[in-house]
């Protein structure tokens, strides 16, 4: 009797473990329940199965989550835009606790939200990694911009969303592809991405978050902004002086907070700016720099597309 009962009990160990694991591949039990496996920049950490209590640190970590289905209880903010991406609407920030700015994370915020994970990047928290996992486990990404698709999928892993992030991402690369197709011109048209900042103006390079996505619908960029002879594709850096080299058949500007933008208002008011082809042609639109900069997320991208489909498309 006590063998059979013995046998019974491990069978019973056994099945629940198997269910389990084909559930969330558990690697461990804590009071919070199951646990899983996350392999980053920083290591490898256990994080819950099913995390309830999310704070992100960087803006494409909140686009993610809320991508995903899943409301930051904190989220640090991005300096001069001083806010979180508004085009996910107020709704779906309004109980999001702020925890400091990207670079600095404000650990007594954090520590204060009892979270039970967090999402970061080595990139921009590297030094506060210790801090930050001491409180609750701890996720970084290794880069930003360039790597944006890597990270949506190794972030949705840490946040139990692997399958949704995969089919969100196979969708709006299939989506990508076919508005490229539908223009039927699209290599052949140089599409430019202008960023004014407090004290400088960027144009943006293949490897960009934005350039990535006018990438993947095929459309063309100017050879300006190629970069070919620059190990970093992501930006430049252009003069007021020689903002001619800003040019393209179509010009997307975005401002960087409210400095930036009266610098964008002085420049784009002068005569190099007046004086440049898509100007001229009425083809310079001014777009939203959490879209087209600082979401570097699928929400952001799919945004971008529906810019590039309201202004070429027609």
């Amino acid at each position: 009797m006590r063998r059979l009962v013995a046998v019974l009990a491990a069978a019973a160990v056994l099945g629940v473990g198997l269910t389990a694991c084909g559930e969330s591949d558990p690697v461990a039990g804590t009071a919070g329940g199951e646990t899983r496996e996350i392999t980053h920049a920083m290591g490898t950490t256990k994080v819950p199965a099913h995390p309830q209590r999310v704070v992100v640190l960087d803006t494409d970590k909140i686009d993610t989550a809320l991508s995903l289905g899943v409301t930051p209880i904190g989220a640090a903010t991005a300096g001069e835009a001083k806010s979180w991406p508004t085009y996910f609407g107020a709704d779906k920030l309004a109980g999001i606790k702020e925890v400091g700015v990207l670079a600095e994370p404000d650990i007594e915020a954090i520590n204060a939200l009892k979270p039970d994970l967090i999402l970061g990047s080595k990139f921009r928290q590297e030094k506060f990694y210790d801090e930050l996992s001491a409180i609750a486990p701890t996720v970084f990404t290794e880069k930003v911009g360039i790597t944006w698709k890597e990270n949506f999928l190794l972030d949705g892993k840490a946040l139990g969303k692997e399958q949704e992030a995969k089919d969100l991402l196979a969708r709006y690369e299939t989506r990508a592809q076919e508005f490229g197709t539908k223009l039927g011109d699209a290599a052949s048209r140089k599409i430019s991405i202008v960023r004014f900042l407090p004290g400088a103006i960027r144009v943006y390079g293949p490897d960009s978050f934005s350039g990535i996505v006018v990438g993947d619908t095929g459309l063309g960029r100017p050879e300006r902004q190629q970069l070919a002879n620059k190990e970093d594709k992501r930006f430049d850096v252009v003069s007021q002086e020689r903002v001619s080299e800003v040019d393209g058949d179509v010009i997307f500007v975005t401002a960087y907070g409210e400095k930036a933008a009266a610098e964008q208002a002085t420049v784009t008011g002068g005569t190099l700016w007046k004086g440049l082809s898509a100007v001229k042609a009425n083809k310079a639109y001014v777009v939203s720099d959490e879209v087209w900069m600082t979401g570097i997320g699928v929400g952001a991208a799919n945004k971008i597309l529906d810019d590039l489909q309201k202004y070429l498309a027609a």
